[in-house]
């Protein structure tokens, strides 16, 4: 009788990675000793690896996956240019006066850098240096703070853009086209991006209802816990609002409604969102406040009326009135351009810019490592029959499609706990999902479903990455196990949104199927 080396190879993953060695370096290992294993015990095709430069050659070209260094660079820059700081200040003065109105402004201000930044770790630190001090100094409960805090950066995983939900899109796709092909249906219909941000727009603000809803009702039952702000401040005034929220807000709007409008492809959307980015760093450097709203206006008016009038002067038969148009859009672009030069300049002089590039370089490094070894073990984990084992036992499952969807989620709700949300959706996903989908089940809601899931693993002890994002951070009278367990009932609430989308799959898949 073989070894079930697919399982083993599993579980020695799990294993490599607690002992804290780096995690792509850890999959490949375990991919190579595997493969040699199984290859010298007659269970593997050593020829499949001649498969593999094919595959990361897939992977580098993926058209949806290359959007995620634009994105992370859109990040990066409102990260730097400290857009956190100016919102939690403006958002604590706005509702500090009212029980648990510090704690919902730390929510609401994650939501906005979810939408915005989409990095985890940047919305935990600076909310963790910013909002935890003063929520203390105030007389918040330790626990429930240190879990505000932890909760509210991870947002960024699942309201759009986020890196999460780009590479959900890029899995669920394969998966989905899998599934079409073993029923016989080929077809173009794919899994878009645009889909798939659509989809966990409305989720994502059911998650930020929730939470704010827990934390009102906890202050309103254990007032101590969540006091009013006891520090006079004033409030600000509406011309302050505007000044740190409306900026953001227009950069979501440019960024989201551009994919979900169908303006703009994810890639070029996440060039909007770079250079929006940039412009809204402008202030922070001392460039004219003034001059970047003109640039944005010339942007603004160039995609408009280049979308509503273009102009092809490759064609033979150009009018005067085409020529004019041109040489517009050309001025529009031309000063634009100059000021994003500027600011530039004024970002390099700084340190901004090589701090951004730099930390840009080694998030997408980090990324794509792991994606390209996570494909190097998938193939090995399929050519051990890995993938017929995962089908075998879904399709076994007690209950049917939905006894087979539980067991999935509370198996990928298991991981979470060891793994990272980047392992998870390009090891197991790809094989996990196929047989989901051939048993009717939507692959949208279930795209969902599952980037929800994914989102707890921040909150999951031992290795929840906000846990250690905020310890790093937090004031020292903060234990660790206070963190712990001031994200218990947050996690709870998780488990509660799940549900809510489980029993009314309309929340996720409304707007797509509006918009496409």
């Amino acid at each position: 009788m073989s070894l079930p080396l697919d399982l083993i190879m599993f579980g020695a993953l799990i294993g490599f990675i607690l002992l804290g060695y780096p995690v792509a370096f850890t999959i490949a290992g375990v991919a190579t000793g595997f493969a040699l294993l199984g290859w010298l015990l007659g269970d593997f095709n050593i020829q499949l690896m001649g498969a593999m430069g094919q595959r990361f050659f897939g992977v580098l070209t993926n058209p949806v996956l290359t959007a995620i260094p634009l994105f992370v660079l859109m990040g990066v820059i409102l990260e730097k240019s400290r857009i956190a700081e100016d919102l939690l200040e403006t958002m604590g003065r706005l509702f500090g006066k009212m029980n648990g109105g510090l704690g919902v402004s730390v929510v609401l201000v994650g939501a906005l850098l979810a939408a915005s930044t989409g990095i985890v770790g940047a919305t935990v630190v600076a909310m963790g240096l910013i909002a935890l001090p003063t929520m203390l100094r105030n007389g918040y409960d330790p626990k429930l703070a240190s879990g505000m805090v932890c909760t509210a950066g991870t947002l960024g995983q699942i309201i759009p853009p986020s890196t999460l939900l780009i590479i959900l899109a890029d899995v669920m796709s394969n998966a989905f086209q899998q599934a079409q092909y073993a029923q016989g249906k080929f077809t173009i219909e794919t899994i878009s991006v645009g889909q798939t941000f659509a989809a966990a727009m409305v989720p994502g603000l059911l998650l930020v209802a929730v939470y704010c809803i827990y934390i009102l009702a906890r202050a309103r039952l254990f007032p101590g816990d969540a006091p009013a702000m006891q520090e006079h401040v004033d409030k600000p005034s509406a011309r302050e609002i505007a000044s740190a929220v409306v900026p953001p807000i227009l950069l979501i709007i440019a960024v989201l409604g551009s994919i979900l409008g169908g303006i703009a492809s994810p890639n070029e959307a996440a060039s909007v969102g770079a250079i929006g980015a940039i412009l809204l760093a402008g202030r922070r450097l001392g460039i004219s406040t003034k001059l970047i709203i003109l640039a944005t206006a010339a942007l603004l008016t160039l995609a408009v009326a280049a979308t509503l009038l273009p102009v092809r002067l490759q064609r033979s038969d150009v009018t005067a009135g085409g020529y004019v148009l041109a040489a517009i859009y050309g001025g529009l672009g031309i000063f634009a351009l100059g000021v994003v030069l500027r600011i530039l300049k004024a970002a390099f002089s700084d340190g901004l810019l090589k701090a951004s590039l730099l930390s840009t370089l080694t998030v997408t490094s980090m990324i794509f490592a792991t994606i390209l070894m996570a494909s190097f073990f998938s193939l090995v984990f399929v050519g051990l029959g890995g993938e017929d084992r995962v089908h075998a036992i879904l399709n076994e499952m007690p209950g049917g499609p939905t006894g087979a969807l539980i067991f999935a989620m509370l198996f990928v709700f298991v991981l979470g706990f060891f793994l990272d949300f980047v392992e998870i959706s390009v090891i197991l996903l790809p094989v996990l999902i196929p047989p989901l989908i051939l048993m009717g089940i939507d692959p949208i809601w279930l795209t969902v479903l599952i980037a929800i899931n994914l989102q707890t693993s921040f909150l999951t002890p031992p290795f929840g990455f906000s846990l250690f994002y905020l310890r790093g951070a937090a004031p020292k009278e903060i234990t660790t196990g206070q963190i712990y367990r001031g994200v218990v009932p947050f996690i709870g609430l998780q488990i509660v949104a799940v549900a809510i989308l489980w029993l009314f799959p309309i929340i996720a898949t409304w707007l797509p199927r509006s918009l496409y």
